[in-house]
């Protein structure tokens, strides 16, 4: 159905990396919430009200947190479409980050308050009258809810919309949190104890997990998340697939929101090279990247030394040295200079992105003792980098 809804509501609907059609997925996604959240609301404060049941209130409720949340997500979504700017020069994406953490905060706020009344509900219980009819819409208010789920959960995957996903998971909770207000319908027809004040304290328990959740996720993702391996191994073939290019080095993704990606790299290529030819090449990769991952790429160039015998050799050594410290490390930016007594080795040593500050000076103190052992005269000068990803090389 959602799929029906998109064809004719959405122009150019397979055009996804379009900033446009984004925004015509996110405004559509919005609006069908709007509108299920607001007749939801409306039901099941009247059942609530009807059967004095203040679990179904609390969810009743929460339907209304979610209409707000289906607002912010439209205001959200056209707002970070807006074109860079002298303050924000790399857009506004990442105000559909912040607009996630103000439906995680709404969420959070929603479930402190039927906490508060639910427990009240416990402490002095009032009697729920049972009706068939009302019960049967309250069933029915799950199915809206699981279709919600999938709209949400399709339009996030197809746009990238974080903002779309945290929708999708607060629906998906929903729907937990309804089958355990007609748990409580049900049982509390049959016993004397307030298990509606128990269920609803249940209900406010899962919505305030839930916003935790989203709120641990978005703010996660300000931050800065590391880019999926995926990511990373496609930029890292892409570029080492070029003519010319030996290896590469210190890859950064800096996500600024759907479709504004930003990355640099630093390419290896032999010092005795045309520069124009390979800037040719790494012109043409980063437009490669562009076109086929939607990434904005920067390649910085480093030279490499291939013909020089001394420096290749120094190179092994050096190399040989850090491995058999510690095989989880690296090198590159590998330079030789040499002194009236001493010999620098000079180059940059990568160490694993968890490893403490007491192990990383072990290791150094380990290379540089190793490499003297070899030849009294060298001397490493190493500067510290620690992997940007795990598993990176």
């Amino acid at each position: 159905m959602i799929k029906f809804i998109i064809k004719h509501f959405v122009k150019d609907y397979e055009n996804v990396d379009n900033l446009k059609v984004r925004e015509r997925y996110g405004v559509l996604a919005g609006v069908l919430g709007i509108i299920c959240n607001s007749v939801l609301f409306v039901l099941k404060l009247v059942i609530g009200w009807l059967m004095g049941s203040i679990a179904i209130i609390s969810d009743a409720f929460n339907n209304l947190s979610d209409m707000g949340s289906s607002i912010i997500s439209i205001i959200s979504t056209r707002l970070s479409n807006q074109k860079p700017d002298k303050e924000h020069p790399f857009g506004h994406g990442r105000i559909e980050y912040v607009a996630s953490l103000i439906v995680a905060f709404m969420i959070i706020f929603v479930s402190i308050e039927l906490f508060r009344n639910s427990l009240d509900k416990i402490i002095n219980p009032v009697e729920v009258t049972f009706d068939w009819i009302l019960f049967g819409i309250l069933c029915a208010s799950i199915l809206v809810k699981v279709w919600m789920f999938i709209y949400n959960r399709y339009i996030g995957k197809k746009i990238n919309s974080s903002v779309a996903n945290a929708t999708a998971t607060d629906s998906r909770n929903d729907v937990v949190s309804t089958s355990i207000v007609i748990l409580s319908l049900v049982i509390g027809h049959y016993v004397q104890f307030p298990v509606d004040g128990i269920m609803g304290l249940i209900v406010s328990i899962l919505i305030f997990i839930s916003g935790i959740d989203i709120a641990k996720g978005t703010i996660s993702t300000l931050l800065g998340n590391p880019p999926s391996k995926e990511t990373v191994e496609k930029i890292q073939s892409v570029v080492r697939a070029g003519k010319g290019i030996i290896g590469t080095h210190d890859l950064m993704v800096h996500d600024y929101g759907p479709g504004r990606i930003f990355s640099s790299i630093h390419a290896e290529v032999p010092d005795d090279v045309n520069i124009v030819e390979v800037h040719e090449v790494i012109d043409a990769i980063e437009e490669k990247v562009y076109d086929e991952m939607g990434i904005t790429l920067t390649i910085h160039m480093d030279p490499i030394s291939l013909n020089n015998s001394e420096v290749i050799d120094a190179t092994k050594v050096v190399l040989d040295t850090v491995h058999a410290i510690d095989p989880n490390t690296s090198i590159h930016d590998f330079r030789m200079v040499h002194g009236d007594k001493q010999i620098n080795l000079i180059f940059d040593l990568v160490v694993p992105y968890n490893i403490t500050e007491k192990e990383t000076e072990l290791i150094k103190k380990g290379i540089s003792d190793n490499l003297m052992k070899i030849d009294k005269r060298y001397r490493a000068v190493m500067k510290i980098e620690h992997q940007m990803y795990e598993g990176e090389e």
